[in-house]
């Protein structure tokens, strides 16, 4: 199957002699080229059912790698799958203005990190409105930064449950079945909170501008570029209730880890340009699924456009899901829906602990290493044409 590693080896030192990229967006480069490959070494494993032997390589794990990501995102649902309630799940999206998204590009830690917070304090103050719902919530946040054509479209995926804890925490208090809170009013204070957060970064100078955006270093420019913002509409989309907390999972299953383009969307690659499946929201229907075909060069461009800030957490939880409080929180939830608790957090980490690390691909019995393969690079090295 044609991989995204294929088309970085094929033309990746080339295009880096001849295009500036950061050490974040050359590491990740380097990580998916190695990826599962003798370079990073690996195991030599016996079958302990069938005696059959194979090699199995190392995985990269870097978090943009499209090879790496279903493993961690099972390890993570089976990590969250305890923390659903028997509530209604809701889906909401906050997305930025195009505007506000090419500036992100040069200003991701910052405004990627305001997108998270004022999408949370959004849903958390409305909701906490006696006239909307009036209680605390709480909601994860997965942020994307890109479109199904792997251009740079910044938003996040909030899942939310169906109501909150009462002011006094002595209740639950339960949203009206099948809508949870008015998009209208989450735009408008969206919106609002955000462009109020965004001046106040731009007059702490945290914000950069290049390019055609220079002038709005200048801050009557940009008091002028946040009025027609301030003007537009902004999109805040609620989706119906999942259908159950299965269905949840199985959302979160898909969207928790994604990156840019997945394998699977690529479907070919003649050494100088990249076909791949993509979906036309503004179409309807079977028309909606187009092939586009881009030069190599503008295809890596753009999946690197993705690469997150070092240390960036792209899945938050903020209100009654917030780390911290999240275990006394479910407690409380639970008894106060007078559901039974779930088991705690030891005996699924023994499960895990003794769950076999390699299964035989042909009888499904635990295969026994037998011998490890060293690894011949760092993994973290930028790739080697680019260190000369």
């Amino acid at each position: 199957m044609l991989e995204v590693a294929d088309i970085f080896r094929a033309c990746g030192a080339t295009w880096r002699r001849s295009v500036a990229l950061s050490l974040g967006q050359l590491k990740v480069m380097s990580a998916i080229e190695q990826c599962r490959s003798a370079a990073l070494g690996g195991h030599v494993l016996r079958c302990s059912g069938c005696t059959r032997t194979e090699i199995a390589y190392n995985s990269c794990r870097n978090r943009h790698c499209p090879k790496c990501q279903a493993g961690a995102a099972r390890r993570w649902l089976e990590a969250r799958e305890a923390d659903l309630l028997p509530v209604e799940y809701y889906h909401v999206v906050f997305t930025l203005p195009a505007p506000i998204s090419a500036i992100a590009w040069y200003n991701k830690r910052v405004i990627y990190g305001l997108l998270f917070d004022i999408a949370a304090e959004t849903l958390r103050t409305i909701a906490a409105d006696p006239r909307h719902l009036g209680a605390d919530i709480g909601a994860t946040l997965v942020l994307h930064t890109w479109g199904s054509a792997l251009t740079h479209h910044p938003h996040v995926h909030g899942i939310v449950p169906g109501g909150g804890l009462s002011a006094n925490g002595e209740r639950w208090i339960a949203c009206r079945s099948g809508f949870f809170l008015p998009v209208r009013v989450l735009s408008r204070l969206f919106r609002r909170r955000f462009l109020e957060a965004l001046t106040d970064a731009h007059q702490c100078g945290r914000l950069q501008f290049f390019g055609e955006y220079a002038q709005l270093a200048d801050l009557a420019a940009f008091a002028r570029w946040l009025a027609l913002l301030r003007a537009s509409e902004w999109f805040v989309y609620a989706k119906r209730p999942f259908a159950g907390p299965e269905a949840v999972l199985a959302y979160l299953s898909r969207y928790t880890h994604r990156v840019a383009i997945s394998n699977q969307r690529l479907l070919a690659f003649d050494g100088r340009s990249v076909s791949f499946r993509w979906k036309d929201y503004r179409a309807k229907g079977r028309t909606r699924y187009k092939v586009m075909t881009l030069d190599a060069s503008e295809f890596m461009r753009r999946f690197l456009l993705h690469v997150l800030p070092a240390g960036f957490h792209r899945i938050r939880h903020y209100g009654l899901l917030a780390n911290p409080v999240r275990r006394a929180n479910l407690a409380k939830a639970r008894t106060l829906l007078d559901v039974p608790h779930e088991p705690g957090s030891s005996q699924h980490d023994a499960v895990m602990a003794n769950r076999p690390v390699f299964i035989c691909r042909h009888c499904g019995a635990p295969m026994i290493v037998i011998d490890i393969l060293t690894r011949t690079v760092p993994i973290r090295a930028p790739p080697e044409a680019s260190r000369r």
